[in-house]
C-alpha cells in the first residue's frame, strides 16, 4: 500500500472505522463471544479482500508477462526476417563475393606457409655463405701450404743436390 495514494487510504480508513465500530459494540454489550465473531469476521474480510488483492496483482502480472512474451515472440520474428534481407543484400552486392572471400583465405594461408620458408631460405642462404667463405678460405690456405712445400722440397732437393755435387767433387778429388 503507498501513503501518497488517496484511493487506498480512503478504503483503509474505512476498514478501521468498520474495526472501532464493531470493537465499540461488542465492548458496550460486554459479550465476549459476540466480541471474538466480530474480530472473526473483520479477520476474515481483511484476509478475502488482502486475497483479492494478490490475486488481481497476479492477474495484472500474468497479462503483463503474456504481452512481454507475444512481443518477444515478435521481435525475434522480425529479427530473422532483417537478417535474411541482410543476406540477400549481401549476396546481390557482389554475386562472386564468397569466391572472393574464399580465394583471399587461401592466399592469406599461402602468406602464413611462405614467411617461416622465407625465413628458412635466408637463413640457409646466410650458412651457405658462410661455409662457401670457409671452404674458399680454407683453399687457398691449402694452395699457399702446397706452394710452400713445393718451394720447401725444391729447396731441399736443390741443396741436397749441392751437397751431393760437392761430395762428388770431394770424391773425384780423392782419386
Amino acid at each position: 500500500m503507498q501513503q501518497g495514494d488517496p484511493t487506498m487510504e480512503g478504503s483503509g480508513g474505512n476498514k478501521e472505522q468498520q474495526m472501532q465500530i464493531v470493537c465499540v459494540r461488542s465492548a458496550s454489550t460486554g459479550d465476549q463471544e459476540a466480541e471474538w465473531t466480530a474480530e472473526q469476521a473483520s479477520s476474515r474480510s481483511a484476509l478475502s479482500l488482502f486475497k483479492e488483492k494478490e490475486e488481481e496483482i497476479e492477474r495484472k502480472k500474468l497479462e503483463v508477462r503474456d504481452k512481454v512474451f507475444s512481443m518477444l515472440g515478435r521481435v525475434e520474428e522480425e529479427t530473422k526476417r532483417l537478417a535474411f534481407i541482410r543476406q540477400e543484400l549481401e549476396v546481390m552486392a557482389d554475386p562472386t563475393r564468397r569466391e572472393v572471400d574464399t580465394i583471399r583465405k587461401r592466399i592469406d594461408k599461402v602468406n602464413k606457409q611462405l614467411k617461416p620458408l622465407g625465413k628458412t631460405c635466408l637463413r640457409k642462404e646466410k650458412e651457405y655463405k658462410m661455409c662457401l667463405d670457409a671452404y674458399n678460405e680454407k683453399s687457398n690456405e691449402k694452395a699457399t701450404l702446397v706452394n710452400r712445400l713445393m718451394e720447401l722440397v725444391s729447396e731441399s732437393e736443390r741443396l741436397r743436390m749441392k751437397k751431393l755435387e760437392e761430395l762428388n767433387k770431394t770424391i773425384e778429388s780423392l782419386y
